[in-house]
């Protein structure tokens, strides 16, 4: 009987193929899957989590010192050099020292290998429960959906907690270095901004992570999967 939301077909053999699955059931598969392997999924969105952080921490400081500027001047300026801001008087710009962008794409490179490497191990737990789903049915499609949704789920969990709490240790360094003055020039508007970029960063980064190993783990032969070791 076929299930609702779904499809089958029935080859010559009289076995029936699901050749497709409800979104929802797939939501519901990857949550558990994530509940299982809780303590591995949280140094997944642990790692995912300070390097967003990291980004959103240095956004909104460019965010703070750009509504000094705007509101200070020359001497707002000054002051922005002595920091260590890159200031452009003549266009009321601020940019990261090309030291802040260098740490920020290493971390953020750091926490992609290391989604990487937490998904490859993943794929290697999982090879018999792979292996039997596609004995049951399942198509490659599916396989890669049930990887990218754990990972959309992750990433967006890490991503979000990592922002807010970049911008919150940035508003307490802002303070401690140009004063609680500094909170009332910063442009809100452009801080939820840079905290909606970190948070896309982030999930970026989470599906790009499990690209990979969710190509292998969707084109495994059923047979292989079954008989591998792990």
């Amino acid at each position: 009987m076929n299930t609702p939301g779904s499809a089958r077909n029935k080859p010559e053999g009289g076995v029936d193929r699901l050749i497709s699955l409800p979104f929802s059931k797939s939501l519901e598969i990857s949550f558990k899957s994530l509940k299982v392997r809780f303590f591995r999924s949280l140094i997944t969105i642990s790692s995912l989590m300070l390097a967003v952080s990291f980004l959103s921490f240095v956004l909104i400081n460019l965010d703070i010192a750009t509504g000094l500027l705007k509101h200070g001047g020359r001497e707002a300026a000054r002051a922005l050099l002595q920091a260590g801001y890159d200031v452009n008087l003549a266009d009321g710009s601020v940019a990261m020292s090309a030291k802040e962008r260098w740490i920020v794409i290493l971390s953020l490179l750091v926490c992609t290998v290391g989604i990487i490497n937490a998904q490859l191990m993943s794929v290697t737990e999982r090879f018999s429960e792979i292996g039997v789903m596609k004995c049951l049915g399942a198509l490659d499609s599916m396989i890669l959906r049930l990887f990218m949704l754990e990972a959309a789920m992750q990433g967006l969990i890490g991503a979000t907690a990592g922002a807010i709490l970049g911008c919150f240790f940035s508003l307490l360094s802002g303070a401690a270095r140009f004063g609680f003055t500094s909170w009332g020039d910063l442009s809100w508007l452009s801080a939820l901004g840079s905290i909606g970029i970190a948070t896309l960063a982030g999930c970026l980064l989470s599906l790009i992570g499990v690209l990979y190993p969710a190509l292998l783990a969707a084109k495994m032969e059923p047979i292989n999967a079954m008989r591998s070791e792990h």
